[in-house]
């Protein structure tokens, strides 16, 4: 048992006890939008294709 357990630990473990459906509904929507098979190609290009940052980005480049 831990020592300290937050307020909210304790909301979500009381809400998932009482729903047990909520959590089949977390997995759903993760699966959904993250759990996604990976085109390494894609990947790779989206990887070479990015531009750097410059350091600083709010100072204005003087481009003449």
């Amino acid at each position: 048992m831990p020592l300290y357990e937050s307020e909210i630990t304790r909301f979500l473990a009381e809400l998932k006890s009482a729903r047990p459906h909520v959590a089949d509904g977390q997995r759903k929507g993760r699966a959904l939008l993250w759990d996604r098979p990976q085109d390494p190609d894609t990947l790779r290009r989206n990887r070479e294709s990015r531009l750097r940052q410059p350091a600083y980005v709010y100072y204005p480049k003087d481009y003449t």
